[in-house]
């Protein structure tokens, strides 16, 4: 499939981009990639990138404004929920995705769901991988989810959390027990999901997350939109695993509070079903894209 690259000009600054398949009038509308972190680049959503061959859409990914092959500027005052939503806006404008699917995973399903919220012209449809709606009550079931690590790991942790020592390699070693059950349940973890992982802007991540999943110290600590999801208008696929450290009891909200969603649960995944179980994954997503293409016809056609 023709791979093609470039760079979208955003608050002075240079995103970059990559489009996998062929963009012509009247073809499949594309579907437009948010990844998760935040601050982490885009590379561990590359199996999603057979899509394009096998529905005939074009693929667009990005990195975010921060991290990966994108601008990284030395400026914390840009690490703002609204940054990223605009520059989302950013990427489909100047692109001309216009009809547009949009798939958010992770930190990206909340970009994905205030950038819905704004009701824009040619959204199509969201689906919505690992989602939350709700930063407090992903703090308390990932404290939960802490809970049930064996005792010698937990106490490694809460050690240096004491401390303050949390960037200790101990501690680094003791979290990856936790993000080996909950993030991706892969042995080894593939090459791209690694490189996507070891390469996360840590000032990104922190400014607007925090020291760690359960412990939410940054500026989205207290985001909430539960009870905004019957604003979205749009058919929604959501998406998880059934041991996401986005639990079932995370989804379930989503699944109930948003008019036009359905929800598939990827029994062998943890956190990146798209890259646990990538065959059924991409099967899923692309028959969802399918079937809201077949219920507006009129409506779904790329410029």
């Amino acid at each position: 499939m023709p791979v093609t690259e470039g760079t979208v000009p955003h608050l002075g600054h240079r995103t970059w981009y990559r489009i996998v398949g062929t963009r012509r009038p009247g073809a499949k509308p594309p579907l437009l990639v948010v990844n998760g972190g935040p601050g982490c680049p885009h590379d561990y959503l590359d199996d999603l990138a057979a899509l394009a061959q096998e529905t005939g859409r074009a693929l667009v990914f990005y990195d975010q404004l921060g991290c990966g092959r994108s601008d990284h500027p030395d400026d914390p005052a840009l690490w703002t929920l609204d940054t990223f939503v605009a520059e989302l806006a950013a990427v489909r404008e100047a692109l001309g995705l216009d009809p547009v699917h949009l798939l958010g995973h992770s930190w990206g399903s909340q970009l994905a769901l205030e950038y819905a919220f704004t009701r824009p012209h040619g959204l199509l449809s969201l689906v919505l991988a690992g989602p939350i709606a709700s930063a407090p009550a992903y703090q308390a079931e990932t404290r939960r989810l802490k809970e049930t690590l064996p005792e010698d790991v937990r106490a490694v942790l809460d050690r240096h959390e004491a401390a303050g020592t949390t960037d200790d390699p101990e501690y680094d070693e003791a979290t990856m027990a936790f993000y080996a059950r909950w993030l991706c349940r892969l042995d080894p973890w593939p090459a791209h999901v690694m490189r996507a992982f070891t390469n996360i802007s840590r000032d990104v991540y922190e400014t607007l997350w925090g020291g760690t999943e359960w412990q939410l110290t940054g500026t989205l600590r207290d985001w909430e939109v539960t009870g905004r999801l019957g604003e979205i208008d749009v058919p929604v696929l959501l998406t998880s695993g059934r041991h996401d450290v986005a639990t079932p009891d995370l989804v379930r909200p989503l699944a109930e509070g948003i008019p036009d969603a359905t929800w598939t649960l990827f029994e062998r995944s943890a956190h990146l079903p798209s890259a646990e179980e990538p065959e059924r994954y991409r099967q899923v997503v692309g028959a969802f894209l399918a079937d809201v293409e077949a219920r507006a016809p009129t409506v779904a056609r790329a410029a």
